[in-house]
Formats: C-alpha cells, sequence, structure tokens
C-alpha cells in the first residue's frame, strides 16, 4: 500500500522535541515547587498559616472521601452496564440459535442442505 510508505529514507529525529519537553516538565515542576513553598513562608502570623494548612488537610481529606465515593459509584455504573452487555449477548445469541434451528427445519422440508 502506498498509504504507508516513506517518501524519504532519511532518518527522523525526535531527541530535540524530547529534550524540549523534558525542559519544560522540569521548569513546571520547579515552579510548582516554588509557589508551594512560597505561600508557606508567606504568611504573616506563624499561627493563622498552621490552622490554614490544617483546613487544607481536612478539605483533601474530604476531596479523598468524594473521590472514593464518587469512583465506587462509577464502579456500580459500570458493572450495571457490563450486566445489560452481557443479557443483551446471551438475548442475541439465543435469537442466532432459534433462526439457525429454523434454518434447519426449512433446509428439511426443502430436502437441501446436508440431511
Amino acid at each position: 500500500m502506498a498509504l504507508f510508505k516513506r517518501r524519504d529514507k532519511g532518518i527522523l529525529d525526535l531527541t530535540e522535541k524530547y529534550k524540549r519537553d523534558q525542559e519544560k516538565a522540569a521548569e513546571m515542576k520547579a515552579e510548582i515547587e516554588n509557589s508551594n513553598s512560597n505561600s508557606s513562608t508567606s504568611s504573616a502570623f506563624g499561627f493563622l498559616g498552621s490552622m490554614a494548612s490544617a483546613s487544607s488537610s481536612s478539605s483533601s481529606s474530604d476531596e479523598t472521601i468524594d473521590s472514593e465515593s464518587s469512583a465506587e459509584v462509577r464502579r456500580k455504573q459500570l458493572s450495571k452496564k457490563l450486566l445489560n452487555m452481557t443479557e443483551k449477548i446471551e438475548d442475541l445469541s439465543n435469537q442466532i440459535y432459534h433462526i439457525q434451528q429454523r434454518i434447519e427445519v426449512l433446509e428439511r422440508k426443502a430436502g437441501v442442505g446436508r440431511y
């Protein structure tokens, strides 16, 4: 197939793009780390900063509980969908079997086929 043939037989070098992607990822990681360290050290009152971090940890635990419950809901929905699909496949399989049986009866009556 001409669709998948390469027109030029040159070498495709993707190392530069890979290096740029790695540098961007490292920069983003450093920015995130800097923003996290700045937010924790920039509070004017130390005790308020600790209270803020405690409230943020409780909200993160709430988010964890929410994500676990949403994951459980998704699992239940997926299991329902799989059950419905399985039932439909079984019904279709039964229909195919009955059609095959009818065809065999018709072939016997017509004297056609392998019987």
